[in-house]
């Protein structure tokens, strides 16, 4: 028998996400946003969720060359552009749009002999007060313009920073109004929103807006809490099962370094799921996992972790569910157990965990 770790990726969820995303930005097109393959839900499973996007936004050429080799035909965009001069032939034999953010990019832009007389897309990037990549305002506007003479299609982009952060300097205000200065008089498409400014800021969309931890059913906050209203459902479901059971007496210690004392006589539940298998060494005692209940009524209980996260295994206090037994299905996370409350038990947001998933980690696509 395998190891009962299992990761579901449901691609009813991802189509559900992908249409909540259209009702809160009826009038931008989206870039959907699959770097990290696809933030470890794989390309296949986008390609079947996601096939109404209009479009897919990655940094590896390799991804791109793995979408057009299955089959997508619309628009792929490069976020981070080129890394090296020799990626710009294989880029416009996929036809991808380009992001370009540096100097050095820009040259290679101008520098190039398009044979093909092929259209190109470029997104030119605006350091509105990221200072993370872009063209500083004082620079953005010659470099519109050599693309410009260049014959390139032309496109704005910047990025926001605290999207999600109410009281955090740069606000998307200060870098909307940077961003408006910087680009009046250029006409171009545009695009702003990442998923945060999605929720919070439908005044910063722009022509094309680029979800990303939001089409995985993941807060851009990092709390749960924060997008049950706004209906995204998890796509990933990470689930195993106890694989043993121990009887613990008042005062017995668990796991490495016995972090965690019995109060009482109790039974824990040992689950084959550790660090090696993605899931977070730091998981706190009182870190959530679900477990399947085992009567006639259904459904499941929560019971915490107890004891430090090992390679393999983790242990959970069974006392809120007496009646689970080896063979029980527990979900780590997912749609009972939501990946960013494991996150916070563990000094972490839900993305690192999700990307994290580790190649042993049998997936299914649903």
């Amino acid at each position: 028998m395998n190891r009962p770790i299992i990761a579901t990726i449901h691609t009813d969820a991802f189509r559900h996400n992908l249409g909540r995303i259209r009702e809160l930005a009826p009038e931008s097109k989206i870039w959907s946003v699959v770097k990290a393959k696809a933030y470890g839900h794989t390309l296949g499973a986008v390609l079947q969720g996601l096939e109404s996007t209009d479009g897919f936004a990655l940094l590896d050429i390799a991804d791109a060359q793995w979408l057009r080799d299955h089959a997508w035909g619309g628009r792929i965009l490069l976020l981070e552009g080129l890394f090296s001069e020799q990626e710009l032939e294989l880029a416009v034999k996929l036809k991808c749009d380009l992001v370009i953010h540096s100097q050095k990019q820009l040259e290679w832009l101008e520098s190039f002999q398009n044979r093909s007389n092929q259209q190109i897309n470029v997104f030119l990037k605006l350091n509105s007060g990221m200072n993370r990549l872009g063209f500083k305002p004082e620079q953005y506007r010659a470099a519109f313009h050599r693309l410009h003479a260049a014959g390139y299609r032309l496109h704005h982009m910047t990025h926001f920073a605290n999207a999600d952060q109410v009281e955090r300097s740069p606000s998307v205000g200060e870098q909307m109004e940077c961003f408006e200065k910087v680009t009046t008089g250029l006409d171009a498409p545009c695009s702003l929103a990442n998923s945060a400014a999605i929720l919070w800021h439908r005044n910063a969309l722009g022509d094309w807006v680029r979800p990303g931890i939001l089409l995985y059913g993941v807060s851009p906050t990092g709390v749960h809490a924060d997008i049950v209203r706004s209906d995204f459902h998890p796509v990933m479901q990470l689930r195993s099962e106890i694989i043993d059971i121990q009887e613990l007496k008042k005062g017995d210690h668990v796991g490495y370094g016995g972090r965690y004392q019995a109060p009482e006589d109790m039974l824990i539940g040992v689950i084959a799921c550790g660090y090696a298998d993605g899931y977070p060494r730091h998981a706190g005692d009182g870190t959530p996992v679900w477990v399947e209940a085992a009567d006639a009524q259904g459904g499941g209980v929560i019971c915490p972790i107890v004891g430090q996260v090992s390679m393999d295994m983790l242990t959970i206090d069974l006392r809120g569910a007496p009646n689970a037994k080896i063979g029980s299905i527990v979900e780590l996370w997912g749609s009972e157990v939501p990946v960013d409350d494991v996150a916070q038990m563990s000094g972490t947001i839900g993305y690192e965990l999700i990307c994290a998933l580790a190649q042993r980690v049998p997936v299914v696509i649903k």
